[in-house]
């Protein structure tokens, strides 16, 4: 894990928050390719599970909602951890991960001194509208983006022509007071949401297909961002377990460095939410769904796929980091390089130009073909091409390794005479000499293959 999370801030990937004024727990911010990378990921997400499906729609909706929308939901009565304080050091954490009830007490994990009895902590950050802080003017910081998604069905319905079963998508950030939050990016305070809430019929015996259905289809789209099936399990949730919305739960588990996690979930919600979001609206709006065959009204149960953008990051990162042995480009050193075999649909640079040295032929010719690549290959999602012509060529093709860039093109002074440059695959390690009038055609059929 701590080779990752090196290489992360080495490469540009992911720094410490706020790291020159002595950072901020828990808070990451994404540089020039983890912000590539994040984008990557959440467009093809978009185009993967919205723009390629005639039953899912989107939205984008706001962060902060009318308090009364969390009162509804059943956040602010019961989104709560127990909260233990250590009296010596004043560390605090979740009591149900150390394992403390009231009738067994622990020494902290920190100092070895005594703990607190354990007490409800709500995860929801609060703030104030307006110049007075008092709790009239209270808001919250979304904890989750689902409840907009149930707060605006009503509008969906009116707005749009779309028929039971369908779903809204909508990705967007959230925010949890977390107590122990940590393992780099994987539970921090600010994180973002990939999450689909699917509206079917009310019969309950229709509810297990449309719950295989998601479940197949999460698995599809992990294999299809390049995540080996032999490195994630699914887990049932225990029935003790399982949260206050939900008939049945499963989460898909990351094999982490740091041990095996929650990476995905799906939920089966049953009516909850419209339920409760109808009983408490203030004006008195309707969420009944009209069947346009049978005409029968009735409130829709819901499936809720939910996927986490930074958990989705760490999970490919780790799949896709790998140590091999040296020699793999010119001037390679003999101990082991990080090779990062990122999916090319996801890697922040798809190609890498370089001429082999800093002679203004060589450096003119790749300028022209990064120019011509833009040109006529930017049409291929997030098609980043990268320019270098720093350090010896053994180096370069190394740094292009580390994170995770498919293709590297060199232009070298044979190109100068036949117009042909070498391309070599970051994963076979093959080169091959293609011509500088086929490189747009190679490349779009390397990447829409």
């Amino acid at each position: 894990m701590q080779k990752i999370i090196s290489l992360c801030k080495r490469r540009g990937f992911i720094y410490p928050g706020s790291e020159i004024y002595g950072g901020l727990a828990n808070s990451w911010d994404f540089g020039p390719l983890g912000a590539q990378l994040k984008k990557n990921i959440k467009d093809l997400w978009w185009q993967y599970f919205v723009v390629n499906r005639d039953d899912v729609i989107g939205i984008d909706a706001a962060l902060m909602m009318n308090p009364k929308v969390w009162e509804a939901s059943g956040h602010v009565a019961g989104f709560t951890d127990p909260l233990v304080e250590c009296k010596e050091c004043h560390q605090r954490f979740r009591a149900d991960h150390l394992e403390i009830s009231k009738l067994k007490t622990q020494n902290c994990p920190q100092c070895g001194g005594i703990l607190t009895q354990p007490k409800a902590f709500n995860l929801m950050f609060k703030t104030f509208i307006g110049p007075v802080d008092n709790q009239a003017n209270a808001v919250y910081l979304r904890p989750e983006t689902a409840q907009a998604m149930f707060v605006n069905f009503k509008n969906i319905l009116d707005s749009t022509r779309i028929d039971l079963p369908f779903g809204i998508a909508q990705i967007g950030k959230a925010f949890r007071n977390e107590i122990t939050p940590g393992n780099f990016i994987f539970r921090v305070l600010e994180f973002e949401q990939m999450e689909i809430e699917y509206f079917i019929p009310a019969s309950l015996q229709g509810w297990e297909k449309f719950f295989g259905d998601w479940q197949e289809q999460m698995s599809n789209w992990l294999k299809f961002i390049g995540i080996n099936s032999q490195n994630y399990a699914i887990r049932e949730h225990a029935k003790d377990e399982l949260s206050h919305y939900s008939k049945r739960t499963i989460d898909f588990e990351y094999k982490f460095p740091f041990g095996q996690k929650e990476l995905y979930g799906l939920a089966y919600r049953t009516d909850f939410d419209l339920k409760n979001h109808e009983k408490h609206n203030v004006l008195g709006v309707n969420l009944e769904y009209t069947d346009p065959q049978t005409g029968e009204k009735f409130i829709p149960h819901v499936i809720e796929p939910t996927f986490g953008v930074e958990r989705t990051i760490l999970a490919v990162l780790c799949d896709a980091f790998e140590e091999v042995e040296g020699g793999r480009g010119e001037g390679s050193r003999q101990e082991k390089e990080v090779v990062l075999r990122l999916d090319k649909k996801i890697a922040p640079i798809k190609v890498a130009i370089f001429p082999l040295a800093k002679k203004e032929p060589l450096i003119l010719k790749s300028r022209e073909i990064v120019k011509n690549l833009r040109q006529n290959c930017g049409h291929l999602p997030n098609f980043v091409i990268a320019y270098d012509d720093s350090g010896s060529i053994g180096k370069r093709y190394r740094r292009q390794d580390e994170i995770g860039t498919p293709y590297c093109v060199t232009v070298d002074f044979e190109t100068v005479e036949d117009q042909s440059v070498t391309v070599r695959d970051r994963d076979t390690m093959k080169q091959e000499r293609v011509g500088v009038g086929e490189l747009s055609k190679y490349f779009e059929e390397k990447f829409n293959k």
